[in-house]
């Protein structure tokens, strides 16, 4: 069973998995369709392999609500679906995790055994979600695989990602001192190629492309497929002043200095576990990137 099959990593894992033996789990449009953060659902039979795709994306919060739900969705919603299973458990368990549980904004070659330090709402749910997991399927004896993934690559991305890809279509992106900070990436046609081999393995893996381009390689890639050679940059000094006046202006300006740390750091994180325990050989991002499909 998948839950989360219409979102955007969903839709990579439903056209990865045997057609036939597959149930769907979402709001709607699926096998079971449930609102996990509000019921639990009723199952009506054992699965083999249930994977955990479903969940709120990262966003930055702009209310109380906004916050509430990250633990809703992510928390309880994960706590609803592990009691719906517990009369017939699944021989496995896969649950799609973040690197954002380890709570860093910059760093390099980050492995598993790091500390979990994430204080942000959806860093802290995803702590919160792993525990309740690794818990869950050492009480029922069930094979337990957490996946941290970091930017998930795709065709028609949704946020960031998506945000980067319009901007440069658009020719309002720059990139800021050069676009030299390195961050994690992985394609999410190669997270569905290598699911069901994590999935009888079990344990807690960093998946990333082992490449960790720069932004300023990220966009030049992005920009060819829209038939330019020239990526804009924007020296730091003014970058610096523009972030500045976001800080004052909040959520009306595109940038403010959090957002500008978060840019111009290297970030990456280690995936040499994956590669030996189930041999996870994936595609460099910018080798296998589609813009559409």
């Amino acid at each position: 069973m998948l839950t989360g099959s219409n979102g955007f990593l969903g839709k990579y894992l439903i056209q990865n998995l045997p057609p036939m033996s597959v149930k769907t789990l979402n709001r709607s449009n699926s096998d079971y369709e449930v609102d996990l953060s509000v019921n639990t659902p009723c199952f009506k039979g054992e699965f083999e392999t249930v994977i955990h795709n479903a969940g709120k994306a990262h966003i930055i919060p702009k209310s109380k609500e906004e916050i509430a739900s990250f633990y809703n969705v992510n928390v309880i919603g994960t706590k609803s679906l592990l009691n719906g299973l517990s009369k017939f458990p699944p021989k496995r368990f896969v649950f799609i995790s973040s690197v954002s549980v380890y709570g860093l904004t910059q760093g390099e070659n980050i492995n598993e055994t790091s500390p979990l330090i994430a204080r942000d709402p959806y860093g802290r749910s995803k702590i919160d979600t792993e525990d309740i997991v690794k818990k869950w399927c050492e009480h029922y004896n069930v094979t337990c695989t957490i996946l941290r993934l970091p930017l998930v690559v795709g065709a028609n991305p949704p946020g960031n990602l998506g945000s980067l890809i319009y901007g440069i279509k658009n020719g309002y992106y720059f990139n800021i001192a050069g676009g030299n900070a390195k961050k994690s990436m992985v394609l999410a046609s190669d997270i569905a190629k290598y699911i069901l081999d994590a999935a009888e393995v079990g344990g807690i893996y960093n998946l990333t492309d082992g490449i960790h381009p720069t932004f300023n390689e990220l966009s030049k890639s992005i920009s060819q497929n829209f038939g330019k050679s020239f990526v804009p940059n924007m020296p730091l000094f003014i970058a610096n002043i523009l972030a500045i006046i976001g800080d004052l202006l909040k959520d009306i300006f595109p940038i403010n200095s959090y957002k500008l740390s978060k840019i111009t750091s290297t970030l990456t994180f280690d995936d040499s576990k994956a590669r030996k325990a189930f041999n996870w050989n994936p595609t460099p991002v910018l080798k296998g990137f589609k813009i559409n499909e």
